[in-house]
Formats: C-alpha cells, structure tokens, sequence
C-alpha cells in the first residue's frame, strides 16, 4: 500500500484563503472530543515560506491535507524558533480556540428554543462581528429545546457557552470539519453536532490483531452517590440548587458527593438535569484505553472523537470486550512520511447522561 501524501498549507483564518503550502520537516495533529484539538507543524527556519509579514500567530491558519483532503484545521497562535537547529515550530488550535476568545457582549437570551437553533444563532453572532465563518447550516434539530440567559455584565464566553450546552441530559458531541470551498484556494469549515450517546461503527479494534493496546487505566473519581449542582444567587444570598441520587450505588459504596457549580443557570430544571448528568456519568469506572493502530489498517479520518468502537483485549488483570468511546485521535507524521496514529477511549458508560437514567 503505498503511503499517504501529507501537505500543510498557510491560511488567512478569516477568510480561508490559501496563501501557500508550507515546507515541513514533521507532523502531529489531534483530534480531540469536544475540544479544540492541537496541532504542531515543524519547517525549516530559513525557509523563504517562514515569511514573517505573512505567518503570523493569531493571525494566520494552517491545515493539515492527507493526500490532497483536508483532516485537520485550525489557528496558529505560537511559534518557536530553535537557531541552533535551524528549525521553526508552528503550534496550532482547532477553531474552537476562536471561540474561547469571543463574548456575548450585549448579553444572549433564549426561552424554550431548539438547542440546534440556539447554536446557529450564537455562530451566525461571532460571523457578523469579525468572525471566522464557521458554517453552522448543517446542524439539525435535536428536538431538545434549551434556556440561555446573559445579561451584558455577565460577558459570557462563546466556547464556554457551547460547552455547557452541550453537557447536558439530550445533549450532543461537537467537532469542527475542515473541507475545501475551492479546491487548492479556499478552505472552509463547519460545525458540526453527533449524539453524546456514541456514534456506532464498525471499526472492531483487536489487541495484537490490528492494534497494540499500550495502556488501560481506570478512574473511579467521577463515581458519586449524590450530586449537587449550584446555580445562581437567587438575589438573597442563597443560589439554587439541583439534587440527583443513585441509590443503587449507594448500596454497594459509602456515600460519595459530587458538587457542581453552575453559577449562570437559573433555572432550578437545568439545575437538575446537570446533577443527574453527574450520577450517569458516574454509575461505574471509567475504563481509558490507548492504543496504537497498526500501520496501514486505518486513515485518522477513520475515527472521529465521539465515535463508538468495539475494543478487544486479553492481557492479564485485562480482559475487555465491549464498546468505548474515542475520546481522542492522535497522528504523527515524521520526515520521512511514515504515518503513526493512536487512539485514547473511554468507557462507553461515562457518556450516558445523553439520556436520563
């Protein structure tokens, strides 16, 4: 199989324009759930591409093309130069680090709206207003309708808000798709949502088949008995709260309590609906694989975070066959073009507070 062709190309982030393909010496980019993933991006110091005036942190973009289609993209925001060696690092976010840099500035307020509809409304916001043109036309109706309420001296931030919104009871996975607008001149990206439940496919993962599992770990710190979630101050020096139990647990563990402080809600509902998202994602264990797909068996666009896979592992005290959910996809691409990519998962279990229990 002959080995994949990966370029980087310079962007002008605001309107996605090429500006050149960039000369590197080696790759990573990751993909990460409902974040902005990363990416680092090695070139040649003396490069005439390494051109000051034009590649500018904040200002410039960079994607990441395998075999001529675009797989990663985001915003550059460091460099650094090693003289020593000659070599000029370019350190990139995905485009929800844009995001973490806006506000609601004149406030947001919506009543029992569609949250897909509140989401296209929040980026058609950001677009108007010096933006990055985030397509957000895509996403469809989840039938969840949501309340969002900021006053101006609130200045709540975009990403955040995004965030929240999308950790609740009926809530979604979120990933921005870099594509191209016009081929070899114009990248665009959109936005878009999946079910926080774990997209199904029908990628079956085998230790020592397809794949080296190099690690599992589990986690018991979300465990709760009991959840409380705060909100805001209800004007008397109290705030409102919401409460969620998980008798089933309590009666095979001590009583174990989880706070969460949500100090923008104020509805005492949502209140306990973010408790209850607490006692399902804290049922059992998390259970977090990583592993290293063996070469040529799988593309990084053959797993998105958000998707579920089956993972099979006998090794020991480790004996799983079940569903995960991936959490994170990892490729690196060194001088030479060989392509290395790892996964990390989690417990499919841990993202059941896409439904009520």
């Amino acid at each position: 199989m002959a080995s994949a062709v990966y370029k980087v190309v310079q962007t002008n982030v605001k309107t996605g324009n090429v500006v050149r393909t960039l000369p590197v010496t080696g790759i990573s980019f990751t993909h990460t759930l409902n974040a902005s993933g990363a990416c680092t991006v090695g070139i040649p110091l003396f490069a005439p591409e390494a051109d000051p005036e034009s590649l500018i942190p904040g200002v410039s973009g960079l994607v990441v093309l395998r075999d001529d289609v675009p797989v990663w993209g985001g915003i550059l925001w460091t460099l650094d130069a090693d003289i020593a060696a000659g070599t000029l690092s370019l350190n990139a976010s995905g485009f929800h680090s844009h995001y973490q840099g806006r506000y609601f500035v004149n406030g947001w307020t919506a009543k029992s709206k569609e949250q897909a509809t509140i989401l296209k409304d929040w980026f058609a916001y950001c677009n108007a207003d010096n933006g990055i043109g985030t397509d957000a036309s895509g996403v469809a109706a989840t039938g969840n309708v949501r309340t969002t309420v900021w006053t101006k001296y609130e200045l709540k931030n975009v990403a955040e808000a995004v965030d929240e919104l999308s950790d609740n009871i009926g809530g979604f996975n979120f990933r921005y798709i870099p594509f191209w607008v016009t081929a070899g001149a114009k990248i665009g990206h959109r936005f878009a949502i999946s079910s926080r439940e774990g997209v199904p496919t029908s990628h079956s993962l085998t230790h020592r088949a397809n794949c080296d599992v190099t690690r599992v770990s589990y986690d018991s710190t979300a465990l709760c008995t009991v959840a409380y979630a705060t909100g805001a101050d209800k004007g008397n020096g109290e705030k409102l709260v919401g409460v969620f139990e998980n008798p089933s647990l309590a009666a095979v563990m001590p009583e174990r309590v989880i706070v969460g402080s949500y100090n923008d809600v104020k509805e005492t509902e949502t209140l306990i609906s973010k408790a209850q998202a607490h006692i399902n994602a804290g049922a059992v264990p998390t259970a977090i694989p990583e592993l290293t797909l063996y070469p040529g068996e799988f593309t990084p666009l053959d797993f998105v975070p958000g998707d579920a896979v089956a993972v099979d592992v006998d090794a020991g005290y480790i004996a799983l066959y079940d569903e995960f959910v991936v959490t994170e996809c990892s490729t690196a691409i060194d001088a030479n073009g060989t392509e290395s990519i790892k996964l990390a998962l989690a417990s499919k279990e841990l993202f059941n507070n896409a439904n009520p229990s």
